[in-house]
């Protein structure tokens, strides 16, 4: 069959039939985000988003929308990694709850900005920023490069603002915002612990305002595969939802007894492997 955008015909993608094979990927795929999830109060979407966008390749997904299927089903996921990973970390008294608050308040603005703008950039080259960022994280954790507590937590307006920066970046990106967040605290003396749980709870606005959008935005694609809720496939959604929920919890109890620094180095070097993929 095929579908019709911006006035051109185009062929709709072959899809492999190994489903069970596929499922078990996203069930994996899970349990890896659900356990960074907890551990650095990241929501998983460094990680999710290349292996769904190399997954959807090998499916066959039409090139000019697989990417934004990808961060799509990256960001609806992180609404469950946060849920359990917020819980185990509220459960002791780690998240600042005040701050949240506020954050949330610009994130919910700069996350559907974020989606309007992920929605206006072409597929590869989304693949492209993604893997910039990427490499950025990868170098930021590998040296260690941390803002030194220097200044206070700010106001309402300046939390405000900072949480619509960290929504509008995080819907494009397809993250819970955490590499964003973990640092932005940090900067302002919230204690290391303290600033991985604000930031796990912080993820969970980011997804729902975000997935929200681009469920919205890629509703009417003629290019989408079967079972996708505009820019969310649901059995990718489905399979990680499952295995997330329950590593998250496992993470967030190794974030309060564990160094995770060989764990950061490894993740790394994984995200670098990954930015250079998408690069060239």
């Amino acid at each position: 069959s095929s579908g019709v955008r911006g006035g051109a015909s185009v062929t709709m993608p072959i899809y492999f039939s190994d489903a069970p094979m596929e499922f078990l990927l996203y069930l994996l795929l899970g349990a890896c985000a659900g356990v960074l999830a907890g551990l650095f109060g990241v929501g998983g979407g460094i990680i999710i988003v290349p292996v769904l966008v190399f997954s959807f390749t090998l499916q066959g997904f039409d090139v000019s929308v697989l990417t934004h299927l990808a961060v799509g089903t990256s960001l609806a996921s992180i609404i469950f990694t946060s849920v359990n990973a917020v819980r185990e970390h509220h459960r002791r008294g780690a998240v600042r709850w005040p701050i949240f608050a506020w954050m949330t308040v610009g994130i919910l603005l700069g996350a559907g900005f974020g989606a309007l703008t992920a929605e206006a950039i072409s597929g590869p080259h989304l693949q492209k920023i993604i893997g910039v960022f990427a490499l950025v994280v990868a170098l930021q954790m590998t040296l260690e490069l941390k803002p030194k507590a220097s200044r206070q937590v700010p106001g309402k307006l300046g939390l405000t603002a900072a949480g619509g920066v960290i929504g509008w970046a995080s819907a494009i990106f397809g993250i819970g915002g955490g590499s964003l967040t973990v640092p932005f605290l940090t900067w302002r003396s919230v204690p290391m612990q303290q600033a991985v749980a604000t930031s796990s709870a912080c993820g969970l606005p980011i997804a729902l305002a975000s997935a929200l959008s681009f469920m919205i935005l890629g509703w009417h694609d003629p290019l989408l595969p079967a079972h996708s809720l505009g820019f969310v496939y649901l059995p990718a959604l489905l399979g990680i939802a499952l295995t997330s929920m329950v590593f998250a919890r496992i993470g967030a109890r190794l974030a309060h007894k564990l160094s995770p620094r060989l764990l950061k180095r490894m993740f790394a070097a994984l995200l670098f492997c990954v930015g250079l993929s998408f690069l060239f």
